[in-house]
Parts: C-alpha cells; structure tokens; sequence
C-alpha cells in the first residue's frame, strides 16, 4: 500500500481536502505508489516512457505514442451524466442516478491499480486569477504516465493551483483497466466514463485515450463546466475562439464559435490572413476546442480558452489547410502524436492528408496498429495508415500566431458569436443575426448534413445544438433559457451569424475556397457591428452585398461562384423549417422567445 502522506508531503501539497481525497481513492485502487506532478516533471517522465517503450522517439523533442486498438476515441454510449435529481435528465445527456453508478465505478475500480503508480495531477483549466478561477481547478488521479504527459501539455500542472483553493476543485478519477478484456462495443462493455455534476465528481473506467482519460479537457472543460455554469451564471461551450485586429485602425474583434464535427472549427480557429489581405489583418490563435463566456462587471461579455494545449485532429492537416497547425508541432516543440504511422527507422511520423502521395518506401513503416505496412496482404494494402482520429499534442506557447494576452486572467471582450454547418447548398457563406432570440435560436438548430444518401438522408442535418451534442450535462429546454439569459445581461451584446464553407455545385466541387479565405466574411461581420456596411435584409439574417466583401486576391473560380454562395434557396428553406419544428419539439418545455422566432422565421421564409 502507496505511503500517501508522505508523498503529499514531498510536494508540498498542503490543501487538506486534496490530501484527503488523493487517501480515499488510493485506498479504493490499491496504488502500489504515489506521485504528484508538476509540469516542471515533462523531461524526467517522457525519459521513463522512453526508456519503458511507452513513446517513441519523432526526431528531436517529438514523440509518437499508441493506444489499445478497441481505445481510439470518445465512446458517447458509455459517456454518462450522473446526479442526484432526475429533473436534470435532458434528451442528449445520458443521465443516470448518481446512487447507481457511484457504487458501480467503485466496484470497477477496486484494487485495479494494483501494482501501479497512481499520479496526482493538480490542473487549472484557466489562468490564474480567472473570475471563473474557482470552477477551472481540479485534481486527477490516473494510472497511466501517458495521461500525465498530455495533460501536462492540456492544462496548467501543479501543486501551487490548488493548494489554496479549499474544497473548490473537480474530484477527477481515471482508471486505465485492463483494456484487452473490456468487452469494448459488447454487450459486456465494462467501461463507464461519468460526470457526477451535482457532486463536481468525474469517475472514468476503461480507457486511455483522450477525452476519456484528459479528464480536464472534455468532462471537466465541457461537461462539469456547463453544468456549473448553468448553476452560477456563465457558458461553457464547445466553442473555437480566434481575434482579427486591423493593422491600419487599430481595432481588435474576438470571434467564438461552434461547428459539428468535420466543419472546419480547428482549421478556422488556427486560420491566417489570406495573402491579399495580410498588410492589413492579423489573426489571432486563443483556442480550437473550448470556450468559457461570461459577462464581467462592465456589462461586456467575456470569453477564455480554459484549456494550455491543443489536441488537434492529425488527419488532413498539412501545409494548405492549416499551416498553423503544422508549425506548432515541429521539433523541439514537446509535440505528441497518436495513432499515426511511425516509421521506426527514419523515426518520421504520416497520416492521410500529410502529404500527397504518402511515402513510397516502405522500409521501416508502421501503422497506427503497429503492424508493418510493406508486409500488408493485397487484401490490407489501402487501408489507412493512420487511424481517423489520430491526434497530435502540443501546448499553446508553440502555436506562432496564438495571442500575446491568451493568459490574460481578465478574458477577451467577445463581439461575435458564430455557428457553421455544412451544407451542400441551402445556407449561404454568412448570414449575420442581431436579434439575441434568433441568434440562441440559430444555435439550437445547428447542425451537418448527414451523409448517408443511401439511407435517404442526403440534404437532412444531423442536429447539434451549439456543436454541444455529445457533451451536453443538463437539460437542453434550460440550456436555451441560460443562454438567453446569461447573453441577455451583457450590456454590450455580441453579433450572431452562421457560417458554411461547404456549398458544392452540380458538379459536387466546392464553390467558396475556403481555409484562408474565411477570414473575408468574418472581416464583412465585424464591419457590419461597427455600422461600416449594410448588407441585404432576408428572411434569416442579414447576407453581405458583393462589393462589400473584400474580394482581392480571391481566385477567379471563387469570384464567379461567389453570387450563388450569396444567395437563398427558398424551396430548400421552407423544407428546413419543417425539420427543425421537429427537432425543437424533441424538447420539452423550450423557451418561448425560442418558439417565436421558429414562428417568425418560418413565416418569413415562406416569401423566398
């Protein structure tokens, strides 16, 4: 048995409600040791993973790790929203008693650290000094070494944030498990990863892999967080957050936002000026994943990123669609990958969209299973070679363009608030809304096209409520009323719009170039705040004219497209509205403001 006290005491951590807990679950795992981590602890730990086979070396100062083949991603069937009130059950949530799974993720994870060392990770999901400060510390506890080295590149690491916060920090427990005998997608699953809210508690079984095994990235930075900002005033949300100043004027504009999956969020988030336009506008990086909003005491909404680090999505990044991105993970840098291709000779790493064509020579090169890929069978030769959620780490200090002031405990003043989609055709490339009703409203029915044309489901939106779907905590008729009133305070109130970068013409290409050039419609959204350009008035928001668009050194096949990606298609509206109807009733008791936009929506769009 791990002597806890001692090894509290060796880190000075003296917060006796910590000291506390780190005693209970020590006990309940059956830790053979104990040991708090500092970020000052990166270069000894990443050495003895080195030395245990654990990470592998990508050059100098990168390293290449792999997960359990059944331990790749999120598993939102399992993911679970646990309380005491079943009046906090919501259609997306999951929620179970707090008194049935407790008792249950206890039984899981008695005596499973056995022979392991259990790491005490004490984490701010802000800076320091935040006045959100005291909802962003948590301490996770983790058998895995893997987990410690990411979030120290995900969060602020060590003893220091918490010892002076009392009882005010997340309660964050992992447990690896034996993963080859989980029974992952069987009817014997054992894994569970649970967020008891009420109880600012996190219990995760079963897994190593990011948001299942970072504990303070996606359940505390989403889940806990939007659960205790629905109780004490202030958003949590899956939101990128970026700022456009304007070299010649001076002015600055922080933009939020959230798109579903494979939108473009980390790509816009990560984005520079498109050449044309870069004597003018700078971009600045805060954030790719998660922002928390807040009205200060000046009546203006604030915004942070609580997250250190980026935990980008590894597949299709390269030198076009996210340069940013690609510089922030070169030598040197601390950068992890995951799940990507590891040459084991060259120590080089590659994924799908890396580079085009993939590496010809074979020698050396392994897939994201390990397996090497020259002795494939002609059945296995094209099949990737990185998995599609592989992942790079790194923290923010090494994304060139990230803000001067990402650490600024104050928050960035927020002006807009956006939500991109993907659709083929319907949505326009911006549409600007400045009633706060309609804009929640727009939020609530955001969503992607699925796919799946043969299941007849092409042209339909797989909805995703503020991109919050999978990680909704309470109630989604509460979600909207604390979004209209936690905006409804602000004095100063951001603009709303919706985003799409993804109209395609009968051809099936893409009509707006994207990447880069994202930046002219959002550059138009800001002018059209200051009352520097009108735009048109339709039935869903206000649209850009042309000529107020800076349009130079766009290409001439996006200049000719660019009245199609300007205008509405009535039929394909009024279909929409009937869809989202639908949708929103799935909610019961929604706000309504809410019905009465629906209502004066739909009523206006019967004029396209």
């Amino acid at each position: 048995m791990a002597d806890v006290a001692a090894a509290l005491d060796a880190a000075g951590l003296t917060n006796t409600h910590v000291r506390e807990y780190v005693e209970h679950w020590a006990a309940i795992t059956g830790a053979s040791r104990v040991e708090v981590i500092n970020a000052s602890d990166d270069d000894r730990l990443v050495q003895e993973s080195l030395d245990a086979g654990e990470l592998l070396p990508v050059g100098k100062g990168r390293y290449y790790s792999r997960s359990y083949f059944k331990d790749t991603a999120r598993a939102e069937e399992r993911t679970i929203v646990a309380t005491s009130n079943e009046s906090d059950k919501g259609i997306y949530n999951n929620w179970r008693p707090a008194e049935e799974m407790k008792p249950k993720l206890v039984e899981l994870m008695t005596g499973a650290s056995e022979g392991k060392t259990m790491y005490v990770i004490p984490y701010l999901m802000a800076p320091k000094g935040s006045p959100l400060e005291k909802f962003a510390a948590g301490v996770e506890l983790t058998d895995n070494r893997n987990v410690v080295l990411q979030m120290i590149r995900m969060a602020r690491v060590g003893v220091d944030f918490v010892n002076d916060l009392g009882d005010s920090f997340v309660k964050a427990v992992h447990v690896t498990g034996d993963l080859e005998n989980l029974g992952q997608g069987t009817p014997d699953d054992k894994r569970y990863f649970v967020t008891v809210a009420d109880e600012r508690t996190i219990l995760h079984f079963g897994s190593s892999y990011g948001g299942n095994a970072l504990l303070g990235k996606i359940a505390h930075g989403l889940r806990q967080g939007s659960y205790d900002g629905w109780k004490n005033g202030f958003l949590v949300e899956q939101f990128m957050l970026l700022g456009i100043v304007d070299k010649q004027t001076g002015k600055k504009w922080n933009i939020c936002g959230g798109f579903p999956s494979a939108s473009g969020k980390t790509n816009l988030a990560m984005t520079l000026a498109p050449d044309a336009l870069g004597d003018r506008y700078h971009v600045e990086f805060y954030g790719d994943d998660i922002a928390w909003l807040w009205v200060g005491d000046d009546g203006k909404l604030y915004g942070m990123n609580p997250e250190y680090g980026v935990f980008g999505v590894a597949k299709d990044t390269n030198e076009k669609t996210n340069p940013t991105a690609v510089d922030a993970i070169v030598e040197g840098t601390g950068a992890i990958f995951t799940n990507v291709a590891y040459n084991e000779k060259t120590q080089q790493v590659w994924w799908e969209g890396h580079t085009d064509p993939k590496p010809t020579d074979l020698d050396g090169w392994t897939d994201w299973k390990g397996e090497s890929i020259a002795e494939r069978s002609e059945e296995d030769k094209d099949a990737p070679w990185a998995h599609p959620n592989s992942r790079f780490t790194t923290t923010l200090e090494h994304v060139p363009n990230v803000a001067d002031d990402f650490e600024d405990p104050a928050g960035v003043e927020i002006h807009g608030i956006i939500f991109g989609g993907r659709t083929r055709d319907r949505e326009p490339l911006i549409r600007a809304i400045t009633d706060v009703a309609e804009g929640v409203y727009d939020g609530l029915t955001l969503g992607a096209e699925a796919t799946a044309a043969a299941d007849g489901l092409e042209g339909v939106l797989r909805y995703d409520p503020m991109s919050m779907r999978p990680f909704m905590s309470y109630p989604e008729a509460d979600y909207a009323a604390h979004w209209l009133e936690v905006i409804g305070r602000a004095d100063k109130k951001p603009i709303f719009a919706h985003v799409n970068w993804f109209q395609r013409g009968d051809d099936g290409r893409f009509l707006w170039p994207g990447y880069r050039e994202n930046l002219r419609p959002l550059v138009w959204l800001m002018q059209l705040l200051e009352g520097e350009v009108k735009g048109v008035e339709t039935p869903v928001g206000t649209l850009p004219l042309r000529e107020e668009l800076l349009l130079d050194g766009l290409d001439e096949q996006a200049l000719a497209d660019l009245d199609t990606v300007l205008t509405l298609d009535g039929e394909r509206w009024r279909q929409e509205m009937s869809f989202r109807e639908g949708h929103l009733r799935e909610f019961a008791g929604l706000p309504e403001e809410i019905w009465e936009a629906h209502r004066r929506v739909a009523a206006d769009v019967e004029s396209l």
